[in-house]
């Protein structure tokens, strides 16, 4: 790779992605091709934390792939793999967890939300996987990060492990930084705008998937939650329009004052209706490009493929100078 900062990032194939993966993360992956070496993998790895089902497993990892091309990245530009074809992850989680502390992984806000909830399957990959995540990021010496807001508190356990082991074993990894929209970072649930949108969430008309055929799209909105007000303002008291209008406007491209000027006096429903409209037309282009890759398994085999041996490349040659700075004697190839 070329002398261009690297960015890397990731996301679960454990469920349909949502417009949240696309407005948080996958939209603002397409314009960092053009400016860094960009690295971007399907973390199936992270999936299994929770209980999958092997087939449905394997299916929504080829619908990942698919709707990340479909959605703009490109692998003439960027590295594209599966997380679990390159072993230097799980092999440098290891050794990370060698100098991770118990306290601050039991700190860690999403460990700690996930296993309070009744009947959670608490499992030591729940409890370690920030620790994949930070092996996932320094393999790669990885600058730049881009992530939601809830996995800033990840992003900084990396940073951490990254400066105890430069610290501890003489330069090693890059510490990297974290990259944030100003919008879109943190979009919420349609039907309670204090919780994160996901995929996971049991009430369908919480979150839109990217896949949702139009008359979904509309209805989902349509009985998005609003408030008594009538006002099509943005701010703390209106939550639920508050989450609407960044939607809007990161669908749209507008500003969020010129969308406030437009619906004033206009009340919800018009407002409603053009924002279904504007999520459909995005949503539109995207889904027949799925469609088409999708159906090409021998073509998703040739990115997967060609991008877990570029990756492997890059990941081994980390993974090589981790090994001999802690002290493994050095593998002989015969």
């Amino acid at each position: 790779m070329d002398e261009k900062k690297i960015v890397f990032s990731g996301v679960q194939p454990s469920g349909k992605l949502t417009i949240a993966n696309y407005l948080g993360a996958i939209k603002n992956w397409i314009p960092l091709q053009e400016e860094y070496n960009s690295i971007f993998c399907i973390v199936d790895l992270h999936a299994i934390t929770v209980p999958q089902e092997p087939q449905n497993l394997r299916k929504n990892t080829l619908d990942v792939l698919a709707l990340y091309l479909a959605c703009g990245l490109d692998p003439k530009k960027s590295i594209i793999f599966i997380q679990s074809h390159v072993s230097a992850h799980c092999e440098l989680t290891w050794i990370l967890d060698s100098i991770s502390y118990m306290g601050q992984l039991n700190r860690m806000t999403q460990f700690k939300e996930k296993s309070q909830k009744p009947g959670a399957d608490v499992n030591a990959a729940l409890f370690n996987y920030p620790v994949l995540m930070a092996a996932d990021i320094l393999l790669y010496q990885t600058d730049l990060v881009p992530v939601g807001e809830d996995q800033k508190q990840h992003l900084e356990l990396a940073r951490d492990l990254a400066i105890r082991f430069n610290n501890r074993y003489s330069d090693t990894f890059k510490i990297p930084e974290v990259f944030i929209p100003k919008i879109g970072s943190r979009i919420m649930s349609l039907q309670n705008p204090e919780v994160k949108m996901s995929k996971s969430d049991k009430d369908e008309n919480a979150y839109i998937e990217l896949l949702d055929d139009p008359n979904s799209v509309r209805r989902k909105i349509k009985r998005a939650v609003t408030d008594s007000y009538g006002e099509v303002v943005y701010r703390d008291e209106q939550l639920g329009i508050k989450n609407l209008i960044d939607i809007y406007s990161v669908f749209s491209g507008e500003s969020i004052k010129d969308i406030e000027n437009r619906y004033i006096g206009k009340g919800y429903g018009k407002f409603k209706d053009d924002l279904a409209e504007a999520i459909v037309e995005v949503l539109r282009p995207i889904q027949e490009r799925y469609e088409e890759y999708r159906k090409n398994k021998d073509f998703l085999e040739g990115i997967y493929s060609e991008g877990a041996e570029k990756a492997e490349r890059l990941a081994n040659r980390t993974l090589k100078k981790v090994y001999k700075k802690v002290g493994f004697i050095p593998r002989v190839n015969k």
